[in-house]
């Protein structure tokens, strides 16, 4: 199970074009699922782990964009990308914080404090109920070194990734609602035809037979 959250079963390569499937036959104008495509996007570029779905819905809400097409842009952020992804964040927040860049440490070092983050979170929670004594520091790190720097940081590349996939979204969606819709009513002008060409067989043959009664 835990393998399969790094790599799906089929791998990611299908995993993106089930979602870009799923993405493409929302029943939606091209402009709100672009913009439910902007909002999950925007999502990815945020350091509210766990609760990106949630913010993904609320960014659709606030800009009118598809919510279901929002969830399903998150998956562009999974295990592989979100480092490079929360490194590009980071560095930029502490560029606009006027932080010394990669003082954060590097990427090794920025996976380490989250995972010491959890751990210390764990731990607080454990404590609620024992006799353990609560230590915040692994936490108070994390927030200074990675979580406000992300939040900052992660607007500009955000947005700027958003805009991208709204833009890039709009035309291939709408060139592929216009084909599926082209195929649908070639598909039913061969069923009328069929339907037609069946009743005018029903109509010869119901002729024939009077003609022999006659």
């Amino acid at each position: 199970m835990a393998v399969e959250f790094f790599w799906p079963r089929g791998g990611w390569g299908r995993a993106f074009h089930y979602v870009k499937h799923r993405m493409r036959r929302l029943p939606d104008t091209p402009e709100k699922i672009a913009r439910g495509i902007f909002a999950g996007i925007v999502t990815i570029f945020t350091p509210f782990y766990g609760l990106h779905f949630l913010t993904a819905a609320i960014l659709a809400t606030i800009t009118r964009g598809n919510i279901l097409a929002a969830l399903l842009a998150t998956f562009v952020g999974n295990p592989l990308t979100y480092v490079p992804i929360g490194l590009i964040s980071v560095q930029t927040g502490y560029f606009l914080l006027g932080r010394p860049l990669g003082s954060h440490g590097d990427g090794e070092n920025f996976v380490k404090k989250f995972i010491l983050a959890a751990e210390d979170l764990r731990d607080n929670v454990i404590a609620l109920f024992t006799n353990q004594d609560a230590d915040w520091t692994a936490l108070g790190v994390f927030y200074h070194d990675i979580f406000y720097p992300y939040m900052i940081g992660g607007i500009i590349p955000g947005l700027i990734g958003g805009i991208v996939g709204y833009y890039v979204s709009v035309p291939l969606i709408r060139a592929y609602q216009a084909r599926r819709r082209g195929a649908l009513k070639t598909k039913l002008a061969a069923m009328r035809a069929k339907a037609d060409a069946k009743r005018m067989k029903n109509g010869n043959g119901e002729g024939k037979s009077r003609e022999r009664k006659i």
